[in-house]
């Protein structure tokens, strides 16, 4: 890139590393969160008769409302809500750090998290405020209502269940770091990209206190549901002020071909119904089976994923990709996360072979 060129390029984009995807031609793919189950031939035929049909010369159109209503339907959404998508959850927290860049603004969320937040305020210009979190990786409550009364961010994010800790956090505490958020006129996001897989959601809570969650926003993803390369996120809240959000997002934002494969997979829910329970199954032999081999320690999971400290991660990481097996090493990614791994949890056979190839590591 010439001098001069570089110089129309903001410095601090510059030296940012982009996100990584990991290589993972002829693996074992364990490493992203994915559902590894595809829909069963007979709805694979039916989807490709129904996507060959779209008028792929126009412009997405109101059939994207169709979309917007089924959504509602599937995720119970609360009376007085509205329901906004995007290109993936990516783009829902892009748009967030857009419509709140106002002066001295700033964001704020838990350490170690989804790493989407911190990127998304850096883009934009905005300040993160990272939170570390406890040793057990439970919320640390004094210092998460010490560093909203410092800083006052525009938004804090609160994963339900976190990545890549994969866990709940405490419901009490959640729900002090809300009141303390509405507060001081502040944003709370729960981000419940893996719903499909927990115990429970905090749209329960909403429901029961409508009152005390005006100024939260509850965000979900396709991609754990199973549609990861449908690229689908949504995100619902008090209809007033999701208006004002909305307003940012680019037009025809969800493409023909996003908004029938989500369609169509709301239309089958209870075949991605049974692929959930059959993770979560599988996430519970996976742990049981890993928590017996030496050294090994398995953190408790609502996900679809399992975080695990090993003696030695990288090590780990390099033997099993040797083996053919591809899981995210998140080691180097917080203090926190001394030697840990983060496993996806995948099919029966895939689960397996990770552990077999575990157990021939040194």
């Amino acid at each position: 890139m010439s001098a001069n060129v570089s110089q129309r390029i903001r410095q601090d984009v510059q030296s940012m590393h982009a996100y990584a995807i990991q290589d993972a031609a002829g693996m074992v793919k364990l490493d992203a969160m994915e559902n590894p189950y595809g829909l069963p031939p007979g709805l694979q035929a039916a989807l490709g008769s129904r996507l060959g049909a779209l008028a792929l010369n126009r412009y997405p159109g109101p059939r994207v409302n169709d979309l917007r209503a089924a959504l509602a339907a599937y995720a119970d959404m609360p009376e007085g809500f509205d329901l906004m998508l995007g290109n993936g959850s990516d783009e829902l927290i892009s748009l967030l750090a857009l419509a709140c860049d106002v002066p001295g603004a700033s964001i704020l969320a838990p350490l170690p998290g989804f790493v989407m937040y911190a990127m998304s305020a850096q883009l934009q210009g905005l300040a993160f405020h990272g939170v570390p979190l406890t040793a057990d990786f439970e919320l640390d409550l004094p210092a998460m209502l010490a560093a909203i009364a410092a800083h006052r961010p525009a938004i804090v994010y609160l994963a339900y269940p976190n990545n890549p800790t994969a866990n709940l956090w405490d419901d009490a505490a959640i729900e002090a770091i809300i009141e303390a958020q509405g507060a001081q006129g502040g944003l709370v996001v729960m981000d419940e990209a893996y719903q499909p897989f927990a115990s429970k959601t905090w749209l329960t809570r909403i429901r029961q206190a409508p009152e005390r969650h005006g100024h939260v926003l509850l965000m979900r993803t396709l991609s754990k549901f199973g549609l990861a390369g449908v690229r689908l996120g949504y995100m619902m809240g008090p209809k007033t002020l999701l208006a004002d959000i909305d307003k940012v997002r680019p037009p025809y934002n969800i493409s023909v071909l996003n908004t029938e494969c989500a369609l169509f997979a709301l239309e089958h829910a209870e075949v991605f119904a049974a692929q959930a329970d059959a993770i979560r199954q599988q996430r519970e032999w996976l742990a049981a089976e890993l928590a017996r081999l030496p050294g090994f320690t398995v953190f408790p999971s609502q996900a679809n994923m399992l975080l695990v400290r090993v003696p030695d991660a990288q090590q780990c990481f390099d033997d099993l990709k040797r083996a053919g097996v591809l899981v995210k090493n998140v080691s180097k990614m917080h203090a926190l996360l001394h030697n840990c791994l983060r496993l996806t949890v995948g099919t029966p056979d895939e689960n397996a072979r990770m552990v077999a190839a575990f157990h021939t590591t040194p």
